[in-house]
């Protein structure tokens, strides 16, 4: 994969820095850590409810010292702005065309040479919906990695990484099991959001 502002040395240390400042400011507590056998996995990011929960989810990130990459819509990766949202770890996603997004998406973990975290929002829009996409799950099904179980709770002011979950092949009682840990977040905007 290309490099990002988490593999960029020097800014990857100055944006930690200002990361922690702001949002110890802000009165965000950061929990959790990456498990050591989650180098390489797929974050589920949720509530998504926000445009605010990008910027928000990068500066988790950095706190964290993770190396993520994240999907996005397709339409802010134009110009002018996409070579920044590349450089931010950002995935372009047509959801106009069908393509081979999970095994693309797969393979470019199984590829990476080192830690690499997958940030996948089920409900992979911001508006309400009604059912979670399950791309996250046959992506790490795929890859054969773990899914971490990433939160931003607006209510309480918390973020950050819960449970690592190994996916059984049960998608159903998966996804039942992952949807009930994060039925008590809310998100930014709380009423978008449903488990």
């Amino acid at each position: 994969m290309q490099r990002t502002i988490f593999t960029t040395p020097v800014i990857n240390g100055l944006f930690r820095i200002l990361s922690v400042i702001y949002l110890k400011l802000a009165g965000w507590r950061i929990q959790g850590k990456l498990p050591a056998d989650a180098g390489k996995s797929v974050l589920i990011a949720a509530p998504h409810t926000s445009n605010w929960d990008l910027p928000y989810t990068l500066m988790v990130a950095f706190v964290l010292r993770l190396n993520v990459h994240w999907m996005g819509k397709a339409s802010i990766f134009r110009f002018p702005f996409g070579g920044v949202m590349r450089w931010l770890g950002g995935i372009a996603v047509d959801r106009s065309k069908s393509n081979n997004l999970v095994a693309a998406s797969a393979d470019a973990i199984t590829r990476a040479k080192g830690a690499l975290q997958l940030i996948v929002p089920p409900e992979g829009t911001r508006s309400k919906t009604r059912y979670w996409k399950t791309g996250f799950y046959h992506i790490a099904q795929a890859a054969q990695v773990p899914i971490v179980m990433a939160y931003m709770d607006y209510a309480n002011k918390i973020s950050g990484l819960g449970p690592m979950f190994q996916p059984t092949g049960d998608l159903e009682a998966d996804m039942l099991t992952i949807k009930a840990f994060y039925a008590p977040f809310k998100g930014k905007n709380a009423a978008q959001f449903g488990t």
